[in-house]
């Protein structure tokens, strides 16, 4: 199956570079991290984001297998196992 183009235009990026790559894709309704975020964090401000881990890219992000999700994303449709590209067209 072929994962449809997503812009990442359409988002905020962040990225800072420590021993490796602390990245964030934001959207309007939530957000895609790495590992070195905490979903305690998220879930105590009620916020919604998706976790991947093993990334050191944009373009690794969108490819990856979300490995835990806020209750506030799970209520938009976001499921561990999707890729971060599906989670975050929900975050769109």
């Amino acid at each position: 199956m072929t994962q449809p183009q997503l812009d990442l235009d359409n988002f905020s990026k962040t990225c800072h570079q420590l021993s490796r790559p602390l990245l964030v894709i934001s959207g309007a309704k939530g957000c895609l991290t790495c590992g070195y975020l905490s979903m305690d964090s998220f879930e105590r401000n009620g916020d919604a984001a998706a976790i991947v881990r093993g990334v050191d890219t944009y373009d690794d992000m969108l490819t990856a297998s979300v490995k835990s999700v806020s209750s506030r994303a799970e209520a938009l449709g976001v499921r561990p196992g999707m890729t971060g590209a599906e989670a975050l067209a929900l975050f769109q």
